[in-house]
């Protein structure tokens, strides 16, 4: 295998598709999947143990299968590291997220966080060299080229690394969710992505962003919500008296309402923002459930573009907007179930952090089956 700016074993096999990649990251309504991190909600410098390691401060693991798993998405940072033979030893995160400019994604700010974060990880956990990186990045796929030309040698000289791998957040999603099996997983959070794989090539459907996609994501149905009480406003068919008395309590009287949001540079979160009051009122009000309904089937029809060919594929459903509870999965179960109908739907195994601790303990030992793709998931040998 083999990524931009090393050498590897061979080539890496062609996605099916390539398109944008954008977070399917829920900003406001918690982790995607299970939060491995633990300890306080979102606190800097929180270091644990990880369930399969032992206690970090008093493990000494060194050896040469040590490896560093990095989460990197629009909430912060989250960063584990351990062995392969003592799992997972100790985590920490970071509120702050890895600067975009106009080369894309920051190297220099996302090594000015590693760095010290690392430090202290491995003075705690005992894991002597980290052979092994694993980055999982919010908008790799778009917004990557620094990274890919600059990571491998900052990880080679401030780690010791000998193999570094870039993932999107939605294969380290599935990785998280899935495993190495074939399947589909939907990430919704703000935004929504799903992602399919044979383990020859990947499939991927969605992630456009807010204005032109993410269909039945956060901001899609916060969007959806606000444009239910501004009909009620006008005095409009479809209007949601309901929404629209939770708009007024969230953002004020509605003609003040563009002026608060189109100006604003973090609109998809503001949005997903009001969503989790549209399943408030879902219970009460047929305009927010029918908000709900037409999410699921966006989550459906997006988990059938990318399901593997024959079979019974597995399809897992993966983020924070899944908190929503009853509401959002009743109807997604029945989408599913009439677009997909040999479907084999299970529940999320992990969070895209230990997806990032999965594809690093499969590279460690030889066993990564996930297939590479130029914009996807590279993996590139640091000393050559």
């Amino acid at each position: 295998m083999t990524g931009r700016g090393g050498r590897g074993t061979g080539p890496a096999p062609r996605a099916r598709r390539d398109r944008p990649d954008t977070a399917a990251r829920d900003d406001t309504a918690g982790t995607v999947g299970t939060d491995h991190a633990g300890g306080s909600d979102g606190t800097a410098g929180t270091d644990q143990a990880g369930a399969s390691g032992g206690t970090a401060g008093t493990d000494r693991a060194g050896g040469s299968d040590g490896y560093l798993a990095v989460d990197s998405g629009g909430s912060g940072l989250r960063v584990a590291v351990g062995t392969v033979a003592r799992g997972v030893l100790a985590e920490r995160r970071s509120g702050e997220p890895v600067r975009t400019g106009e080369r894309g994604i920051d190297p220099e700010h996302l090594m000015g966080q590693l760095v010290p974060m690392v430090r202290a990880l491995t003075e705690k956990s005992g894991v002597g060299r980290l052979d092994t990186v694993v980055v999982g990045a919010t908008g790799l796929a778009t917004l990557g080229d620094a990274l890919r030309a600059e990571l491998p040698a900052a990880v080679g000289r401030e780690f010791g690394a000998d193999t570094l791998a870039l993932a999107a957040d939605a294969v380290t999603a599935y990785a998280g969710a899935l495993g190495p099996r074939p399947g589909a997983v939907v990430a919704a959070g703000t935004g929504l992505i799903a992602l399919g794989t044979d383990l020859t090539g990947w499939r991927r459907a969605d992630g456009w962003g807010h204005l032109l996609g993410d269909c039945g994501g956060g901001a899609w149905i916060g969007r959806a919500g606000l444009e239910a009480a501004l009909r009620a406003f006008d005095g409009r068919a479809g209007g949601s008296t309901a929404l629209l008395a939770c708009a007024e309590r969230e953002f004020g009287p509605m003609p003040g309402l563009p002026g608060l949001l189109y100006p604003r540079t973090d609109r998809p979160a503001v949005l997903a923002s009001f969503a989790p009051r549209v399943a408030e009122c879902a219970a009460d009000d047929q305009v927010a459930a029918g908000i709900l309904r037409s999410a699921a089937r966006a989550m459906a029809e997006s988990a059938a573009a990318v399901c593997p060919a024959g079979g019974e594929p597995r399809v897992a459903f993966t983020g924070g907007l899944f908190k929503m509870g009853d509401v959002l999965v009743g109807p997604l179960a029945e989408e599913l179930a009439r677009l997909v109908p040999g479907a084999e739907r299970v529940p999320a195994a992990g969070d895209p952090l230990l997806g990032s601790v999965r594809i690093a303990s499969e590279l460690v030992t030889g066993s990564l089956t996930l297939p590479c793709d130029d914009a996807l998931l590279t993996v590139t040998s640091v000393r050559g």
